[in-house]
């Protein structure tokens, strides 16, 4: 009985899963046991310890099931086809099969580029995806910060890029086209010369919150949006505000779809870089001020409160760490929302009156 390749591959999402549809019971086996023993041995440990982090064993366990999908790719792309066919249809075929098998590949940035012949360009996919990955990582580790953990959002849209390059490549190679193996950098020069840029490529950049928007050249928008977005999530994460991260994915939904509407107009009109919020470029002066807040509170916050909040406790018999958790984020947020009510009813105010005039 044939074995659909696509079941198999599917499959091997669940460990062992895969190798026994295709009958291969010791492969089976052995990565379910390498698998789920480990994951059940993680949960006993809490459980029975209460305070444990098995963090090496759930890595083993996730290490595994990478090489058990490997293994299974591997496997696929090894595997004999079990029946002849006339040589009409055996063309036809061959073509499936190398569609099949190169996308299998391109899961893993670059290696369906290699199944290709295309080096270099596969080269580039496979180390910027990777790369990217390990970069993030070790500067997450070394400082102990897991907010450039957000980072990984660039991951998904090397991927994808990865996905629709080798679809297009291989298009090209089936319709007897040639291939150029040149790194996808190369290509960005070569539309870069020719003054022209790619609404795919930008499309696919919209996916991080300003991307798109400086890559169609819209640099003060871009900017203004990455920024947005970044510093949203840093304040949120800073001053606890879960009330208003409801604000993350509104900024990001705005910019997607602001950068989709840029990217279709691409080509047919020249686009203006209108920032966002032109008004503090205009009035650079509350930029700054807003800068030296943010200077002063970092100054409490990491000098002068670690560093004379034990003596002052003393002193005046007040909890001042207690008094400041509580209640001096809380309070700069509503003195902050409240001039913000302000200056909004104030400046609806002030064009009322123009219009009446």
């Amino acid at each position: 009985m044939n074995k659909n390749s696509l079941v198999a591959f599917f499959l091997s999402f669940i460990p062992g899963a895969g190798h026994f549809y295709l009958n291969k019971k010791a492969r089976g086996v052995f990565y379910s046991f390498s698998f789920f023993a480990p994951i059940v041995l993680a949960v006993g440990l809490v459980f029975l310890t209460y305070n444990s982090e098995p963090l090496a064993i759930v890595l083993f366990s996730l290490l595994i099931w990478l090489i058990s999908i490997l293994d299974m790719i591997l496997t696929l792309i090894k595997r004999q086809p079990e029946h002849t066919l006339v040589q009409g249809e055996g063309l036809q075929a061959n073509q499936d099969n190398e569609k099949f098998y190169t996308i299998l590949l391109s899961f893993i940035p670059g290696l369906g580029h290699f199944q290709l012949g295309l080096m270099n360009r596969g080269l580039t996919l496979l180390i910027s995806f990777f790369g990217l990955m390990i970069m993030i990582f070790f500067v997450t580790v070394l400082l102990h910060e897991g907010s450039f953990l957000v980072f990984l959002g660039i991951l998904p849209i090397v991927w994808i890029y990865n996905m629709f390059d080798i679809v297009q490549q291989l298009n090209r190679k089936q319709n007897g086209e040639s291939l150029v193996d040149r790194t996808i950098f190369e290509d960005f020069e070569a539309k870069r010369e020719d003054g022209r840029k790619s609404k795919t490529l930008a499309t696919l950049l919209s996916i991080f919150p300003g991307a798109g928007h400086m890559y169609l050249g819209l640099q003060r928008r871009g900017l203004q949006l990455m920024a947005a977005f970044l510093l949203a999530i840093y304040v949120m994460d800073v001053l606890r505000l879960s009330a208003f991260f409801f604000l993350i994915p509104l900024i990001w939904f705005y910019s997607f779809f602001d950068a989709l509407q840029k990217a279709s107009k691409y080509g047919e009109e020249e686009l203006e870089d209108q920032p966002i919020v032109s008004y503090f470029i205009n009035h650079q002066r509350w930029v700054g001020f807003g800068l030296l807040l943010l200077g002063l509170y970092y100054l409490l916050d990491s000098i002068l409160l670690p560093a004379f909040a034990s003596h002052l406790s003393k002193l005046l018999q007040i909890d001042i760490y207690y008094w400041y958790n509580q209640f001096f984020q809380t309070t700069i947020v509503c003195i902050l929302l409240i001039g913000g009510g302000f200056k909004l009813l104030l400046g609806s105010k002030e064009k009322k009156g123009e219009e009446r005039k």
